[in-house]
């Protein structure tokens, strides 16, 4: 060890290596367990990957609301971490380093959790065994850590309801509430690259973790800095979820249908790929039984951490449905749906009146379910002129217009959260709890029908839910974005589109002659590792301290700096500080700015419409996408100049 630190101390006072790095490297061989850790260290000492150790050491991982989200295999990876290999190609140990996704963060992670779950009961007067639900998805690691998460919490006197293998996050989501468990874990790092795992963290709503239960869960955890724990004497059982528990989980799914008889003729047919994630688990076994015709990519169905068939294993990007596409015009297929590894996300791609597969943005399959879920609610009678005060739609303020339109048409409420299914999440538990008790019982024991009585009657029913990044909720019995409801919601819009005659593209459409035409444009500057995380910061400062007054040759008519200023939603709810800034153009155009919470970038969200009724459609897409892209221009040279 003497020898290790006298390197660090010449790499940091030739500047190779970060004196954060250093303080970090020694701490972790100060209080890891691994048997590889030193010997990986050693390693990338000996050939020199300075850049690589400041990458796994800059910083000690920092549990946030969302819980943990990191490399799990190094750019670099040492001879001691790959060792005898692992599954599907991976090393067999993760990769070493304060800031990557190893046994000695999750450690610190469920073990903070542990820790504040017990203070939480005992300040409540319960003298119990919390309760966890432990999920995971196909990435690398993800079972290793699900089952590490097991042993510890059980050791520190919890019972543990572990899935029998990889499961979508929404479904963790549903286990916590039909369970009335008091936390939940979910090992999964969503739709990033292949080298990445995360350990997504619930409390005992379903929802991610926030206010004051997300600070004192934070504090837990960060306080941590060792993965020696002492096992407590009595301690929890495990459970294993299984079959019976994807068969109640998938009832209630199958409760998002409105109209079963759209499938009296028989289903749309209907092409699914899970991306070598967890999709098909619940969807295909879902749509076969709802009466949908539905293919598979085969190549796709294997659950694989590498994601050997795509270079993202993200249905927002286009490569992600390719094979998908193939197939659908092979054997006809009207829709192509894709989701991520653990299914929270959904993309889709349609067939249009030329016959050719075309890909939906989210905003664009969110507003196609938002508006058809309204407009159906209304057609039913379970929305009218006298409740429909109570209803609402919810999206982020990054979320198209357009939906606020749909609501304002219908009478229904809107209401803008920041960006982050966990407040959709709170506002759904606010709505819930503002029933009066003596009415709503054992209110996650009622049916989506009771529930939506008694929301309609005492406090706000919630139509749909989503965010732009491809999120979608129709739901509250989850508190997460839902690839599997998501599935079920938009086969039933293709169902209605082909018994109204029409294609989804040609319904799109219609939706922009009736509400305006609306174009968002998504954007990102990468920027990986420590350097990277600092160019990030700085950047995002800067918006912040030094804001335009002018964009594009337009002036700029409101700022809004959601770090600095106060806010209030439609409800009259205080949104929480949060690094963005949105900024108006006089031309009506807008863009917001952002920190990714989950991956090295920065994001950009550029705004544009054009009035309801254009009398050539075609020509209000060309100009407002015209002025997207201008603006985008101009946005990159700004974003290079504020860098230097």
């Amino acid at each position: 060890m003497s020898d290790i630190n006298t390197l660090l101390e010449k790499a940091v006072a030739n500047e190779s290596l970060l004196e954060s790095s250093q303080n970090n490297i020694l701490s972790l061989l100060a209080g890891t367990v691994s048997p590889v850790a030193e010997q990986s260290v050693r390693e990338l000492i000996d050939a020199g990957e300075w850049q690589e150790l400041n990458d796994r050491f800059y910083k000690t991982l920092a549990f946030g609301t969302g819980g943990l989200r990191g490399r799990t295999v190094g750019r670099v990876v040492t001879q001691a971490e790959l060792g005898n290999g692992g599954p599907n190609g991976r090393p067999e140990y993760p990769c070493v380093g304060t800031a990557s996704m190893n046994f000695y963060n999750v450690s610190r992670a469920i073990r903070g959790m542990v820790n504040y779950l017990k203070r939480y009961l005992e300040e409540k007067g319960e003298s119990r065994k919390p309760v966890f639900v432990l999920g995971h998805d196909t990435r690398h690691f993800s079972r290793d850590f699900a089952e590490f998460c097991a042993k510890v919490c059980r050791e520190l006197g919890c019972d543990v309801h572990l899935f029998d293998g990889p499961r979508a996050t929404p479904q963790i989501s549903y286990a916590i509430r039909a369970l009335n468990a008091d936390a939940g874990v979910v090992l999964t790092a969503s739709h990033n690259p292949s080298h990445d795992n995360g350990f997504k963290a619930y409390f005992n709503e379903g929802a991610q973790i926030v206010g004051i239960d997300a600070e004192g869960v934070i504090a837990e955890v960060n306080a941590i800095t060792s993965e020696v724990y002492e096992p407590v004497a009595e301690q929890g059982d495990l459970h294993v979820l299984d079959a019976k528990d994807d068969r109640i989980y998938m009832d209630d799914a199958k409760s998002l249908l409105l109209r079963p008889d759209l499938l009296a003729g028989g289903g749309t047919k209907v092409v699914f790929t899970n991306l070598h994630g967890t999709g098909g688990h619940c969807i295909v076994p879902l749509l076969n039984e709802l009466g949908f015709e539905v293919l598979t990519v085969p190549e796709q169905d294997i659950q694989d951490g590498r994601f050997p068939t795509v270079k993202s294993p993200n249905p927002e990007n286009a490569e992600a449905l390719a094979m998908g596409i193939t197939l659908a015009e092979k054997e006809g297929a009207e829709i192509v749906i894709g989701t991520d590894p653990d299914n929270d996300r959904m993309g889709v791609a349609v067939r249009n009146d030329e016959g050719k597969m075309q890909i939906l943005t989210g905003n664009q399959i969110g507003s196609l379910m938002a508006w058809y879920r309204t407009k159906t609610f209304f057609e039913q009678g379970v929305i009218n002129d006298s409740n429909r005060n109570r209803a609402v739609l919810i999206k982020t303020l990054v979320t198209t217009e357009l939906q606020r339109a749909i609501a304002e048409k219908y009478g229904v409420g809107i209401v803008d959260t920041l960006t982050g299914f966990k407040y959709i999440a709170e506002k759904l538990e606010k709505y819930e709890q503002a029933i009066p008790a003596d009415k709503k019982g054992d209110y996650r024991s009622l049916s989506p029908v009771e529930t939506r009585a008694l929301r309609l009657e005492y406090s706000r029913f919630f139509i749909f839910g989503g965010e732009e990044s491809y999120g979608y909720l129709g739901t509250d019995t989850i508190r997460d974005k839902d690839g599997n409801g998501a599935a079920v919601m938009f086969a039933e819009l293709a169902a209605f589109a082909k018994n109204e005659g029409m294609s989804l593209a040609a319904l799109m459409d219609q939706l922009y002659q009736e509400f305006g035409y609306h174009l968002e444009m998504g954007k990102a500057l990468v920027m990986e590792g420590a350097d990277g995380a600092a160019q990030i910061k700085a950047l995002a400062n800067s918006y912040s301290e030094a804001p335009p007054s002018e964009v594009d040759g337009v002036a700029v008519t409101r700022v809004r700096d959601f770090s600095k200023d106060d806010f209030e939603d439609a409800e009259g709810d205080t949104l929480p500080k949060e690094g963005m800034i949105m900024i108006d153009l006089a031309d009506g155009r807008s863009y917001a700015v952002r920190p990714s919470g989950t991956e090295p970038k920065i994001k950009y969200y550029l705004f544009g419409k054009d009035a309801a009724g254009a009398a050539d459609l075609a020509v209000s897409k060309a100009k407002v996408s015209a002025g997207l892209e201008s603006l985008w221009q101009a946005l990159e040279l700004d974003a290079k100049s504020r860098m230097g």
